[in-house]
Parts: structure tokens; C-alpha cells; sequence
């Protein structure tokens, strides 16, 4: 399994690219606060962790930005919960 992470800002989402499929996190920027109101991937990639990998790209990209998340999707609030409570506001 080959994982690519991009900021696709035209779309206002993350992608995070594993063999041809897609786990997509669609975004919101208000001044220092990334706003994160949907996460789905790719049917036939549920179950493989590919949304937590993407979660986590998320979390490292918000950390360098010194930016925080507001996770409005019950699965990106659930994360962040649970492996990075630091960056919600």
C-alpha cells in the first residue's frame, strides 16, 4: 500500500491518495482555525486505517501552520480526541 498525502485547495479538502483511491477530508480556513465539517474515504479502503492516516497528515500539517482544528465530523472529532486533544478548539 502506497500512501501520497496533498492540500488540494481547490477543492477546500486533504486527500490522502493509497493505490489509486482516495480518503478526502473537505476544509474550512478561519484566520488560525481549520474548520474540518467531513471525512469519508473510498468504500473499498474502510477498515484499512487510510482516513486515520489522513487525519494524522491533517494534524501534523495544523501543527506546523500553528493552526488549530474544529472537527464539525463526528469521526475527525473522534480522532483528534483521542490522538492529538491539543489541536481542537
Amino acid at each position: 500500500m502506497s500512501d501520497t498525502f496533498r492540500h488540494n485547495p481547490e477543492l477546500s479538502r486533504y486527500e490522502l491518495e493509497v493505490d489509486g483511491l482516495l480518503a478526502v477530508a473537505d476544509y474550512q480556513r478561519s484566520g488560525q482555525r481549520l474548520v474540518i465539517p467531513h471525512v469519508e474515504a473510498d468504500p473499498a479502503l474502510r477498515g484499512t486505517g487510510a482516513a486515520g492516516r489522513l487525519m494524522q497528515q491533517i494534524a501534523q500539517t495544523a501543527r506546523s501552520e500553528g493552526m488549530r482544528i474544529t472537527p464539525l465530523c463526528s469521526y475527525a472529532a473522534a480522532w483528534l480526541k483521542r490522538n492529538d486533544p491539543d489541536l481542537i478548539v
